[in-house]
């Protein structure tokens, strides 16, 4: 059976997709603003979001759908460990809680869990195919911006079971589209893929906020300097 999921899924997430690289903070990272506390606060959320998603496909890993699709080697929980521990620090566990909108992401993926496990499909390639075609050229981007070393903060980007991520992507797709599910049930995983962008979406707005505050304390800091060198050179001059 195949139910062309894979290009369903791509065509049927287009606009969403456009939307959620529009967020004013993806936008910024884009362009290589990157403000090291959201960042962090990000891969909080992320963590709390993949144990979730992880821990739901681990449970359903026989299922007739989820299992054609059950890929540990793309699990990110680990790897966004390594990463909480270099932004936060050893005690890393007590400093870090999900947001309001990661805590409802948390909720959908459960809830979806517990009614329709196979809309789990939607969850997984929502973030993991976003995360192997992207994850390298925003891994250059936070390091260049945050002035990271190689391999530091940054694991969440790399696969290492996967050494060769355009075949793995293929096998992926080939895998999707190989499920056993009907038209209507590849309607609604691609209903479920939209609304899994929408609260990606609520991630990075919740974050804007805070960029924005960042970004506008740098400005103040800059200005306060000149002027304070201004007046420096001004009495010396006198």
């Amino acid at each position: 059976m195949s139910s062309n999921l894979a290009t369903q899924l791509r065509e049927g997430t287009k606009k969403a997709h456009t939307m959620a690289e529009n967020v004013g903070f993806v936008k910024c990272f884009l362009k290589g603003v990157v403000e090291k506390n959201s960042y962090r606060k990000l891969v909080g959320n992320l963590y709390f979001v993949y144990s979730a998603i992880e821990e739901e496909m681990e449970r359903h890993r026989t299922h007739p759908v989820l299992s054609k699709l059950y890929f540990p080697e793309l699990n990110r929980k680990k790897s966004l460990e390594q990463d909480l521990y270099y932004y936060y620090g050893s005690n890393w566990r007590e400093e870090v809680k999900p947001s309001p909108a990661a805590q409802a992401y948390i909720q959908r993926i459960q809830g979806v869990s517990a009614s329709e496990p196979e809309l789990l499909v939607a969850q997984s390639y929502t973030r993991y195919l976003g995360d192997l075609s992207g994850g390298q050229i925003l891994k250059k981007i936070a390091q260049r911006a945050m002035n990271l070393a190689d391999g530091e903060g940054t694991a969440f980007y790399e696969f290492q079971e996967i050494p060769d991520e355009k075949a793995f992507k293929d096998e992926y797709r080939q895998a999707l589209n190989d499920l056993p599910i009907d038209q209507a049930t590849a309607d609604r995983i691609v209903d479920e893929a939209n609304a899994a962008f929408g609260m990606n979406m609520k991630l990075f707005n919740e974050l804007e906020g805070n960029l924005i505050k960042a970004i506008g304390q740098m400005l103040f800091n800059t200005l306060t300097r000149r002027r304070s060198s201004g007046n420096t050179e001004l009495a010396t001059a006198e």
